[in-house]
């Protein structure tokens, strides 16, 4: 049976997580930015919330009656803007302490709207060969979606890659690599025998090699490596608790 977005919307997902504490709001701090307007491709695009929370949006273009998703827009806030990196994106109450923006929104789907744009899903992270059981690192596969923010700070507006707000200690530049749609797993609680999708723990858009990660950088990067190497552009990024658009974009092949 084909899987649809009001269904998943409607079901209640369990997410297995270890809840971190909330961002604390330093009273001298900047105020929080609002929500910009939703940056369409084209003025004739419609944009659609696909979610009860109102925080996972479809970009729609074509004429009426054949209309097709095009980008997925999600609306995220800010909640952390100095320190290392895991995780750019995750769910609310789950990673805020090591990833730049949380959504307040089930993975699950977020992932069935990315298919909805033809986006295919791959496989995460390998690190084991399953045939041998010997340790065996091979890199997420997945359709390639292009990650942007699009957001307001200091009473303009900014539309870039989301890389640029991820900075790479070492190299002294935005963070190089894209991501990829290996689209997580499904897990049995071994307990009460329920499934949940893996990335509702945290793993939304990460940046280092997790198994339940949506969406992945391609490259072997340990938790450590991201640790030692990648953190928050500060001067980048709007104030704490800022509401941000991430857009995710399918990568079109060149005609």
């Amino acid at each position: 049976m084909k899987t649809t977005l009001v269904a998943l919307a409607a079901a209640s997902m369990l997410a297995l997580a270890a809840r971190a504490p909330a961002p604390a709001q330093d009273p001298k701090a900047d105020k929080p930015e609002a929500l910009p307007e939703f940056p369409k491709l084209d003025p004739k695009n419609t944009v659609s919330h696909l979610n009860p929370e109102k925080t996972i949006f479809a970009e729609l273009a074509g004429p009426e009656g054949k209309k097709k998703v095009v980008r997925i827009g999600l609306v995220g806030e800010v909640c952390l803007r100095e320190g290392p990196l895991e995780v750019f994106l995750c769910k609310k109450g789950t990673k805020e302490h090591e990833s730049i923006v949380r959504v307040d929104a089930d993975a699950q789907i977020i992932h069935l709207a990315l298919t909805q744009t033809g986006a295919e899903p791959g496989k995460p992270t390998q690190f084991v060969d399953p045939k041998t059981e010997e340790p065996k690192y091979k890199a997420a596969t997945g359709a390639k979606i292009n990650v942007s923010v699009h957001y307001t700070k200091g009473g303009k507006t900014f539309t870039h890659p989301a890389q640029d707000w991820i900075w790479d200690t070492k190299k002294k530049a935005p963070m190089p690599h894209g991501w990829v749609f290996p689209g997580s797993i499904t897990i049995a609680d071994p307990d009460s025998g329920k499934k949940f999708y893996g990335a509702n723990s945290g793993d939304v858009i990460s940046i280092s090699n997790f198994p339940y990660s949506m969406l992945e950088v391609p490259a072997e990067i340990s938790k450590d490596d991201a640790n030692l190497t990648y953190e928050a552009r500060t001067d980048k990024i709007p104030p704490l608790f800022s509401k941000v658009w991430v857009i995710l974009e399918p990568e079109r092949e060149k005609k």
